[in-house]
């Protein structure tokens, strides 16, 4: 099951990303600064996959900073499934091309999708303004995802390799 919502999408821009209610319950606050780099480390895929779980000291929750450059194919043709575990994306800039099972959309930020267990899923950037996404889950201390190699046909506009 795949659930999308974006401002833009429904013409609706009264909840603008600064008017979004922010709420901190009791406990410790902690923050993390996500740098750039330009590509998976020790790779030639293009962009950045920086987990900042263990930065935020996250007991419950996993997040990933995900940033794409233009016209670049960060899974590099391949999906993934979680087993147990749903994922939420939150579109912070650019436009997303995400494949989830066999439906195909553009996200555009802002923009927030919820995918449920068992559904593949893949990224990429076809357009011309760099796209930074967040994922977000449940922690579960152990991998719970499977590769799906060739899960989509390359795409002429978004490179499979750092230029």
């Amino acid at each position: 099951m795949i659930t999308a919502f974006s401002d833009r999408e429904r013409g609706d821009h009264r909840h603008h990303r600064s008017h979004w209610p922010v709420s901190v319950a009791s406990g410790a606050v902690t923050s993390a600064r996500a740098n750039a780099s330009t590509n998976v480390s020790g790779t030639d895929v293009p962009g950045e996959f920086r987990s900042l779980t263990s930065a935020l000291g996250c007991s419950e929750l996993a997040v990933t900073l995900i940033r794409v450059p233009p016209h670049s194919d960060f899974e590099q043709g391949t999906g993934h499934f979680h087993d147990e575990i749903e994922e939420l994306y939150l579109v912070t800039r650019g436009t997303m091309t995400m494949r989830f099972g066999d439906e195909i959309r553009k996200v555009s930020a802002p923009a927030v999708a919820r995918v449920s267990a068992k559904t593949p899923r893949s990224h990429r950037n076809e357009g011309d303004e760099p796209v930074e996404m967040w994922a977000m889950s449940r922690r579960l201390g152990r991998r719970d995802s499977t590769k799906l190699d060739d899960f989509w046909e390359a795409s002429p506009d978004a490179s499979q390799h750092a230029t």
